[in-house]
């Protein structure tokens, strides 16, 4: 059980400190003497941490001019000994995972073995990019004309945007930030103000691994705040590409600001996941990866489960194991391990999480397992409320909505091609599994005819993903990839090469023109 002077002394031992309404965090980004401050406040029981400085105009255009300054270093460092500077920025991680992961449970609420898994996944981001250093790679293209070679390489964009959300305040901005070192870019991160702390104790390790190689600060910048240093981020044309993981409506408005100045964007919008439970599902595996997709994180993540569209013939079956196993769960402090769920990121979310149980039951939803804010012993903060489960059916408008909660909506299907269709007419395709052990439903639903999301899983959840695939959906959840496969490209600009090594002048095409 953490309690605030843990707090301090883990914020202390992770070089954010000290912590008192003036605090800072004591680099290139820190807020103007005496400018606004951002109160943190704990949603696991309510308390308030510290007061985080919030930049200025001012001090987000300075901060950009140091990045700026500080990418003409970087990118002449070649790209194997950029990789080991983000090797070295793992290495950190591991020495400080404890402290990290106790940090970010108790600043956003998700358990300690989410908080653990989340810097475990900065690690292995880091190993990812380490290797990625060596492995640039371009093309060599033959070439239509007598002694003339042709070849692509990749180079650095420049200063590269980040804005986090608060779910993942530090695993999301790692999957950008160390793809982007490799490829010789450098960061300004805006994370969410409902997470300042976790991203000022990142800020500090990283700084640390470049202060000891001379390097400059600049290479990895943060500028906390709001809405208006996201928009200063998004219209501002040194700014190579802008990634954004958030909300359909925030990067709907990023987008629009990027393209206006016809930049780059990588967009990781909202999630509206199903999973298929099959007449041929193994049950046993089918439960628990339900039940986690759906209240892990508190149902905050943008790959929570949110609909199960269950085979008519287990249909009734299913619904009372998962009923009996909601029934089990224990809701209370995330940093401890008894526990399942813990608390809504703040009361805001709890509002909106009492807005759709009502809407739900307008449009004639049923519920199973009934919502409620959870009040008394342990729950002082008011942002702890119970996982809930309702029988919907899936052209109810609340069902086509993504809503941050752990509210679980279910809907009964005869023929896989009707569940294939009720799971791609929400407007978001993030993520989606199909739970079965026949291999004609798994390849249909992996087919082009089949699920129309950027994640497609057989007989495992909707909610977890491994670093090494590229992360990112379609239509309103943006398009975007980020993390591993090929999804450097993206950080990086192409150009193609063409030397002529011999004494002649042919055209392409078989152009002449002769003088």
């Amino acid at each position: 059980m953490a309690n605030t002077t843990d707090i301090a002394a883990i914020l202390g031992r992770l070089a954010v400190a000290p912590i008192n309404p003036a605090w800072s965090t004591g680099n290139i980004s820190g807020p103007s003497e005496g400018g606004p401050l951002i109160a943190c406040f704990s949603p696991v029981d309510g308390a308030h941490i510290a007061a985080v400085g919030e930049a200025s105009a001012a001090d987000y255009h300075a901060v950009v001019a140091k990045a700026t300054e500080a990418f003409a270093t970087w990118r002449e460092v070649p790209a194997p000994r950029r990789g080991e500077i983000v090797r070295q920025f793992g290495e950190a991680l591991r020495r400080h995972k404890d402290d990290l992961g106790a940090l970010v449970s108790y600043e956003m609420g998700k358990s300690l073995q989410e908080g653990l898994g989340e810097v475990q996944e900065m690690i292995d981001i880091c190993d990812f990019a380490t290797g990625l250093s060596r492995q640039l790679y371009g093309l060599t293209i033959a070439s239509e004309r007598p002694g003339h070679r042709m070849y692509e390489q990749w180079h650095p964009l420049g200063v590269v945007g980040i804005i986090s959300a608060f779910n993942f305040p530090v695993a999301v901005w790692s999957w950008n930030a160390a793809i982007a070192w490799v490829c010789g870019n450098v960061c300004v991160w805006k994370p969410s103000e409902k997470t300042p702390l976790s991203a000022a104790a990142c800020q500090a390790i990283i700084a640390g691994v470049l202060a000891r190689h001379g390097l400059p600060e600049g290479i990895s910048c943060l500028v906390q705040g709001g809405r208006a240093l996201g928009e200063l981020l998004a219209g501002d044309p040194r700014i190579a590409l802008v990634s954004a993981t958030g909300s359909t409506r925030m990067g709907k408005a990023v987008a629009a600001a990027v393209a206006a100045r016809l930049g780059k964007s990588i967009l990781e919008l909202g999630g509206n996941n199903a999973m298929i439970i099959t007449a041929h599902a193994d049950l046993d595996i089918a439960l628990p990866a339900a039940v986690f997709g759906a209240v892990g994180t508190a149902g905050q993540r943008c790959t929570s489960t949110r609909r199960l569209i269950i085979h008519a013939s287990v249909y009734d079956a299913f619904k009372a194991r998962l009923v009996r196993a909601y029934g089990q769960l224990r809701i209370g402090n995330p940093l401890d391990e008894a526990n399942h769920v813990g608390p809504l990121i703040d009361r805001a979310a709890v509002g909106s999480y009492l807005a759709a149980i009502a809407a739900c039951e307008e449009q004639g939803g049923h519920f199973l397992v009934k919502g409620e804010v959870l009040s008394g012993e342990g729950y002082a903060s008011g942002c702890y409320v119970r996982p809930c489960i309702a029988e919907v059916s899936p052209d109810m408008p609340i069902v086509q909505a993504e809503t941050f909660a752990p509210i679980l909506y279910l809907m009964k299907y005869e023929i896989l091609d009707e569940a294939i269709r009720i799971q791609n007419e929400v407007p978001q395709g993030l993520s989606s599994a199909i739970m079965t052990l026949n291999l004609r439903e798994a390849e249909r639903f992996l087919s082009a005819g089949g699920s129309d999301c950027g994640i497609a899983n057989v007989n495992i959840g909707t909610s977890g993903a491994e670093i090494g695939g590229a992360f990112g959906g379609e239509k309103e959840t943006g398009g975007g990839r980020e993390s591993g496969s090929d999804a450097w490209k993206a950080y990086m600009r192409r150009q193609t090469n063409t030397i002529n090594y011999s004494d002649k002048l042919p055209l392409a095409q078989g152009i002449k023109f002769n003088l």
